[in-house]
């Protein structure tokens, strides 16, 4: 079972009952593919078409899987609206040459499936390099690299600052703040943020970054989920269904639609029991989590 899918956690509201398709209040609502990492791209995107989402957030290892070309014609006949594209990043490790390769390539994917934004997980601590600042600014070098090949395409490109406890292995970018000081040295088309309500609840400035992020137009992309205790040994799997744990989703929402934002609202989480969980069972929960907690 999914956790949380009886919908009535301890001192919140009722559940409400699961919105059918065409409701107003999905009009902004994702599915981000990790969610139901088990599907293929086409499970994926039928089960949006079943549950009435209107928007679908797209992984590089299922496209790859089904072939670009076929991702692509079979997303555009759904009608369904690309909301991102993940992930590119991983820029800070010894061969930039590769990286900055990789990250093309994954441009060029994101332009070929309709995708706004191409998230950017920008990558950790080489082994042994204890000089996080040389990282972070090293990292900005290779961005200021790719950038331009982004813009040629029409991709924008989303930072993502990820908690601190992922800053050694995945991300030295670990708080909004510091994704809008990177992002801010090039043109608000080329570069952006996501804030993730996982990554950022925790951060006392991250209502300031978030207006802050606003006023420069850098709001790329927020992604809803909940961050659940005790967490699994993995840190990486502890997203919850938002309602199940400590992040203040909803105002997180309220704050970047505030600040300008008016995309869409991505539920992405990595949670090895959603994962085993029915696909289908696993969106009619995060729809009704989504009407009654982020809106």
């Amino acid at each position: 079972m999914v956790p949380g899918a009886v919908d009535v956690p301890s001192g919140l509201p009722a559940a409400v009952d699961t919105p059918e398709p065409g409701d107003p209040r999905l009009a902004r609502l994702s599915l981000n593919q990790a969610t139901v990492k088990r599907w293929s791209l086409t499970q994926a995107v039928d089960g949006c078409l079943r549950a009435g989402l209107p928007a679908i957030g797209l992984w590089r290892e299922p496209v790859a899987e089904t072939g670009l070309a076929k991702a692509a014609d079979l997303v555009r006949r759904s009608g369904l609206r690309v909301s991102s594209y993940c992930r590119g990043g991983f820029l800070t490790g010894g061969d930039r040459a590769a990286a900055l390769e990789d990250n093309r390539r994954a441009v060029d994917e994101a332009a070929e499936l309709g995708a706004p934004c191409l998230v950017m997980v920008v990558g950790g601590m080489p082994d042994g390099d204890r000089d996080l600042a040389g990282v972070r600014e090293r990292m900005v070098e290779a961005l200021a690299e790719l950038v331009p090949y982004a813009v040629e395409r029409g991709v924008r490109l989303a930072l993502e600052p990820l908690h601190p406890v992922f800053c050694a292995d995945r991300a030295v970018l670990s708080t909004l703040g510091q994704a809008l000081d990177v992002a801010e040295r090039f043109d608000a088309e080329a570069a952006g943020v996501v804030v993730d309500a996982y990554h950022v609840w925790w951060d006392p400035q991250v209502w300031t970054q978030i207006e802050r992020a606003g006023a420069g137009g850098r709001i790329a992309s927020f992604q809803a989920c909940d961050w659940v205790v005790p967490l699994p040994a993995d840190n990486l799997l502890g997203r919850g269904m938002v309602g199940d744990g400590h992040a203040d989703v909803r105002g997180l929402r309220r704050a970047v639609d505030a600040a300008g934002y008016d995309g869409d609202i991505e539920v992405e989480i990595f949670n090895r029991q959603v994962w085993d969980a029915d696909g289908d069972d696993v969106i009619a929960t995060l729809v009704r989590r989504h009407v009654q907690h982020v809106l």
